[in-house]
């Protein structure tokens, strides 16, 4: 049986990790065998369950699993050739031992073969359900973005960087000394992309994994929930619930937290109204830090009360081709976003769709590779790409007929 994969993030101190943490206890007092993951750098995790927690995975409960990952151990392994490569090129070029050991490190590269974890466990059979504790917000879509970028860039640069390589190479060294690539770097190179092979095809696969976003009812927090909502539909990756976290008890009644009580009620009509058709799963704020096995427990009974958290919640593909009389629709779930910021660019075979600071190369479907783009639509927070006429080859890097922004 396929493994389940759940994931949860939201911006830094809303509660992610204690929602992750209970969420994955519920599952196993359930009876599935259940791994939690914690794939952030600040690890809080084992200070959730109360219980020390490292690169191996630990029993925390009956049919409960935790594990810190070493993403530093990860990297080693893969980036290492790489690495004394860059080391070469920067002492080449002058730069001081220090500062060139400092300049081979891409700063949260790291982070991105916890990935490679994430897949194993979910693809070797012995586990039900797999709960990953994601770093906040802006590193998590920097992480799930990258293994499409990945397979890109190894697609289509890299076979022909390689032989280019073999040819300039030799030449370029002895003219002028420059440390040039070996088989070796590439072989790393390919070791690194091997690693992460199929990681996106699990993580948008919506059979499978979810995302769920743990908000507080605040302002920012709410504005940064929907902009990661619209980058996550953008890249593939499906919303199936929203996590309102740290809500006023209605027990609360001393006239000192009305203000308060107020603005939770405002933003969280604004959450179960914006975030539709997603379920909302409420919890209230406690009275004590949840911390340890007994508190996770009564969070997670009082977050999912008869809601199976293993359970798919919202149905759905966040990127679809569908049928039309006139020919075929392109529809991509774009949550919250403003026509304003987005565009369309085609090249060959695939649609660039770029919203605020992210692009997503789409490659098309066969069906839709030679056809023209006749017209395109964002309404409702769905972006409709029209492929109509008759079948034949696209321009090159050809602009949508409208210049663009829609």
């Amino acid at each position: 049986m396929s493994s389940r994969v759940l994931l949860f993030t939201g911006k830094g101190g809303v509660g992610k990790t204690t929602t992750a943490a209970a969420t994955a206890l519920r599952c196993a007092d359930a009876g599935l065998r259940t791994i939690v993951l914690s794939t952030d750098p600040a690890h809080s995790l084992a200070d959730a369950y109360d219980v020390a927690l490292g690169d191996l995975a630990v029993e925390v409960a009956p049919n409960l699993w935790g594990q810190q990952i070493d993403t530093q151990a990860r990297m080693e392994d893969a980036w290492v050739d790489i690495q004394s490569w860059l080391f070469d090129v920067f002492e080449w070029a002058g730069v001081r031992a220090i500062e060139a050991e400092e300049l081979t490190v891409v700063p949260g590269l790291d982070e991105i073969f916890s990935l490679s974890d994430i897949k194993a466990y979910a693809d070797d059979g012995s586990w039900d359900v797999v709960v990953v504790d994601c770093a906040p917000t802006a590193e998590t879509l920097r992480l799930l973005s990258l293994p499409e970028v990945l397979h890109w860039y190894m697609d289509r640069v890299f076979p022909t960087t390689r032989k280019v390589n073999r040819v300039v190479s030799p030449i370029l060294g002895r003219v002028t000394g420059l440390p040039t690539p070996n088989d070796s770097v590439f072989s790393s190179a390919t070791r690194f992309y091997d690693r992460l092979d199929g990681v996106r095809e699990l993580l948008c696969d919506t059979a499978r994994t979810s995302v769920r976003l743990v908000v507080n009812p605040e302002r920012l927090v709410v504005a940064e929930a929907r902009r990661t909502h619209t980058y996550l539909s953008l890249f593939g990756y499906q919303v199936d619930a929203v996590v309102a976290n740290r809500l006023l008890p209605e027990a609360v009644s001393d006239p000192w937290f009305a203000e308060w009580k107020a603005r939770h009620a405002e933003h969280l009509a604004a959450i179960e109204e914006g975030f539709a058709p997603l379920p909302i799963l409420r919890a209230e704020l406690a009275g004590d830090e949840v911390v340890g096995v007994d508190a996770l427990r009564a969070f997670g009974a009082a977050l999912y009360a008869e809601v199976d958290p293993a359970d798919r919640l919202t149905d759905g593909e966040p990127l679809r081709v569908e049928r039309t009389a006139s020919g075929y629709e392109l529809v991509v779930d774009l949550p919250f976003a403003d026509r304003d910021d987005v565009d369309l660019g085609r090249r060959d075979d695939e649609l660039l769709i770029t919203v605020g600071g992210h692009r997503r190369a789409v490659v098309l479907p066969d069906s839709l590779k030679r056809r023209p783009v006749g017209a395109a639509s964002l309404r409702n927070g769905r972006l409709r790409v029209t492929f109509a006429g008759e079948v034949g080859s696209s321009t090159r890097d050809d602009r949508r007929r409208s210049g663009g922004r829609r």
